[in-house]
C-alpha cells in the first residue's frame, strides 16, 4: 500500500467514524486522542502479556499480538490527527522531516551525540 492509499484509508475511516458519531463534534477529537490512549494500554497489556510478567496469566500474549497492537495504535493516531485537519498527510510528512533533520546525519556524516 502506498503512502498515497494509506492516508486515503485513513480519510475513509475517519469518515466511517465521523458519520457513526453521537456527540457534538468538539468531542469528537477529545474520545479520539482518548482512544489513542486505550490502544497504548492494549499495547502495554501485550508486552506483559508476552514477556510473562502477570505471574496469575503468564505468557498470555505473543509478539505478534504486541506488533498488532502497536499497528492499532498508529492508526488510530493517523485518524485522530486527521480529525485536526484535512491535510494529515502533509503535516505528518512535514513533521517526519523536521524530526529526521534533526536526528539523523546526512549522507556522509556521522552524528553521534545530541544535537
Amino acid at each position: 500500500m502506498s503512502d498515497e492509499d494509506t492516508w486515503t484509508t485513513v480519510t475513509r475511516l475517519h469518515d466511517w467514524l465521523t458519520a457513526h458519531q453521537t456527540l457534538p463534534p468538539g468531542q469528537e477529537i477529545l474520545l479520539r486522542v482518548l482512544k489513542l490512549s486505550e490502544e497504548v494500554g492494549e499495547t502495554a497489556q501485550a508486552v506483559i502479556g508476552a514477556t510473562g510478567q502477570n505471574p496469575r496469566k503468564g505468557n498470555s500474549h505473543t509478539w505478534e499480538d504486541v506488533e498488532a497492537e502497536l499497528c492499532d495504535v498508529v492508526i488510530t493516531a493517523m485518524v485522530a490527527l486527521r480529525t485536526l485537519t484535512p491535510d494529515a498527510s502533509g503535516v505528518f510528512a512535514r513533521h517526519l522531516d523536521r524530526v529526521a533533520a534533526r536526528s539523523l546525519p546526512a549522507p556522509g556524516e556521522d552524528r553521534t551525540g545530541p544535537r
